[in-house]
């Protein structure tokens, strides 16, 4: 297990380019086995979880080549569907959160699919009913099996219809889409999911000769087609870790351009950190954070505490919550952050109250923080990284606070952010990676 030695008050000063969009990447490299000509996609982020993705596909037929440092092409014209029954896939699919997305395609594409209980953050109970309903929909039938704890999925020939998704998932409605764009008739999903990644995923399908009539909105209606083709794909840039790098910012003082951001698919972002007192430019396509001594958290509009609460998009992306809870510990003021999505995202408050936050956990899904004002510097300790989004919040603590922190399980952020110690070492900060 790997870990992160985090000498804090360091302020940086520069510019950061952000990766492509992991979320994004997960979904449009599994639409890769919807067809048997070759799709190339470019600013695909070098991150655990992709590259997990990328052997498991190989493992499945799929023949994939690196043409540059963040391009790929994927040619799956030959599927092993018999690896699906093999250990390895249960061991490599059970691991990997992202695994799911394989779904749809392999039920469109073969007739047939194998889910193992996937993996991935420890952040509370991710249920995939919306995934396996709307492919109950389309005509499938599945099945599940408790001691192999993995669902079969099978349909001679999926159909479309009409369907209203019990919940606005974003990766149900990416799964649903693939499985749909080859069924017999038209399928119309509604509550479907619209964030920019399943548009994204939408505007590649439709590359590949997909029809699909709403896109962006939570009304798709697709009609089948009888195969797809190759295509070219751009991922954009991930919106995660724009929202990290502007808290990080602030928590540490330092004076930072983002480049590069599409702020067109930000969101309300920007607006929600702006909130929290952090003054934010766009110049151009680039967002740029001053540095700031002190930031000021807003009241209400009626006097009462603001309220940082995730929601479906274009609400506040849930993966954001650790990062405004962080950032809010050194502003001025106070605020309720509201996790709705996930029960156990916020346990991780109790390495920042031992650094010194003043923060009241609520229950599992509220916490207030009270900001110090930076009155009160956090102080370093030695943590441990839960999942993704809370390792790269308990960083951003350690990057503000009063020495030499440490964060173990660093194998977490690598699933999510592609060699940050470097990237933020080069504008300034002092991370050493300690390999075991």
């Amino acid at each position: 297990m790997s870990s992160f030695a985090i000498t804090g008050g360091c302020r940086m000063s520069g510019c950061l380019n952000p990766q492509g969009a992991k979320n994004e990447a997960l979904q449009v490299i599994c639409a890769c086995l919807l067809t048997k000509d070759t799709v190339h996609l470019h600013n695909v982020p070098i991150i655990r979880d992709v590259l997990k993705l990328i052997e498991l596909l190989q493992c499945l037929g799929v023949k994939v080549q690196q043409t540059g440092t963040h391009d790929f092409s994927f040619c799956a014209s030959d599927i092993d569907t018999g690896y699906l029954h093999t250990e390895d896939f249960k061991k490599k699919s059970g691991s990997l959160r992202g695994s799911v997305m394989t779904a749809g395609p392999l039920l469109a594409r073969t007739g047939k699919t194998l889910v193992p209980q996937p993996g991935g953050d420890k952040i509370g109970r991710r249920k995939l009913d919306t995934h396996f309903t709307g492919f109950e929909n389309l005509g499938a039938h599945v099945t599940y099996d408790a001691k192999e704890h993995s669902f079969l999925v099978e349909a001679r020939q999926l159909q479309g219809r009409y369907m209203l998704l019990d919940e606005a998932s974003v990766t149900g409605t990416a799964n649903i889409v693939m499985a749909a764009v080859l069924a017999q008739g038209t399928t119309t999903i509604f509550n479907a999911a619209c964030e920019p990644y399943v548009l994204q995923l939408c505007r590649l399908l439709v590359k590949m000769g997909a029809k699909i009539i709403g896109i962006g909105s939570n009304l798709l209606q697709i009609e089948g087609v009888r195969e797809l083709h190759g295509a070219e794909h751009t991922l954009l840039p991930d919106m995660i870790e724009i929202g990290s790098f502007i808290g990080m910012a602030a928590m540490t003082r330092s004076e930072i351009t983002i480049r590069n951001v599409e702020i067109q698919y930000l969101g309300n972002i920007p607006q929600v950190f702006k909130h929290l007192g952090i003054h934010i430019e766009s110049r151009g396509n680039d967002l740029y954070i001053p540095e700031q001594d002190h930031y000021t958290i807003e009241s209400s509009r009626d006097g009462s505490i603001l309220t940082i609460a995730d929601a479906p998009w274009p609400g506040f992306t849930p993966d954001l919550i650790s990062i405004a809870l962080v950032t809010a510990t050194q502003a001025k003021g106070s605020v309720l952050i509201h996790q709705k999505m996930f029960e156990s995202r916020l346990f991780f408050v109790d390495n920042l109250i031992s650094m010194g936050a003043k923060i009241i956990l609520c229950d599992p899904h509220r916490a207030t923080v009270i900001g110090l004002d930076r009155e009160f510097p956090l102080h370093s300790i030695s943590m441990v990284s839960p999942d993704i989004r809370a390792g790269v919040a308990l960083l951003i603590a350690a990057m503000s606070a009063e020495g030499t922190s440490i964060i173990h399980n660093i194998e977490q952020i690598d699933r999510g952010y592609e060699r940050i110690d470097e990237r933020l070492n080069h504008i300034g900060a002092q991370i050493r990676r300690i390999e075991d």
